[in-house]
């Protein structure tokens, strides 16, 4: 059973999701709040596998909730998705640095919500397509120069490929069709690369690939 704490100031919303959620097998809603302190209470006190976090709440917005929340080391396995009516590039590059594992739109289909749940309870991250070619062109435009990022002296020749291919959005079976190797090969690549740089998903990885200089904006790959 997936347990989801739906943080958001307006109890509409809250109502909609926690009935489409409460609907799904397999999901289950342990807590509704309304405000950042309160959302970071109780995801202390329940330990919810997925908080859905909008970013405009008060007493303490979304990110500054996440960002303690996912400093907690008793609260490493919770997943917190961003949903948010705003696609402002400096919201979705804060949200992938405090460690969000997706950012939706709440105008994303319901389909897409609660795929959403699973692919990070899965271990995998999420951007809805709009977010992601704004996470990119953010990155291209935020990026420091290459070689101010993460080393990468500890990842092989092949993981490099690997990390390129994650930086510029390619989803498992485009990284498979492309290096012609396993899934499971594919999976084991990320998962290790994840591991050497502390990254907590594939997310903050498209990150590490721009601020390494591994992937250069605009140009792809870094040679």
């Amino acid at each position: 059973m997936i347990r989801i704490l739906i943080a958001d100031d307006q109890t509409l919303i809250r109502a909609g999701f926690r009935a489409l959620l409460s609907a799904e097998p397999g999901m289950e809603v342990v807590g509704e709040s309304g405000t950042g302190r309160e959302t970071v209470r109780l995801a202390a006190r329940l330990r919810p596998d997925v908080i859905l976090m909008d970013i405009r709440m008060p007493d303490g917005d979304g990110l500054d909730a996440a960002r303690s929340i996912l400093a907690d080391p008793n609260l490493a396995g919770t997943h917190i998705i961003i949903l948010t009516t705003f696609e402002l590039d400096e919201y979705i590059v804060q949200a992938v640095r405090v460690g969000a594992a997706g950012f939706l739109v709440k105008d994303t289909e319901p389909e897409e919500l609660l795929r959403a749940v699973r692919v990070v309870m899965d271990g995998d991250a999420l951007l809805s397509p709009s977010v992601a070619r704004r996470l990119m062109a953010a990155m291209a435009e935020l990026a420091p120069a290459p070689g101010a990022g993460p080393p990468l002296e500890a990842i092989t020749g092949r993981g490099r490929e690997v990390l390129a291919l994650v930086g510029e959005g390619l989803n498992y079976a485009e990284i498979v069709a492309r290096l012609f190797i396993t899934p499971l090969t594919a999976k084991t690549h990320v998962s290790r690369i994840m591991a050497k740089l502390g990254a907590r998903d594939r997310v903050q990885l498209v990150v590490a690939a721009y601020e390494s200089g591994l992937v250069r904006p605009g140009r792809g790959t870094a040679v």
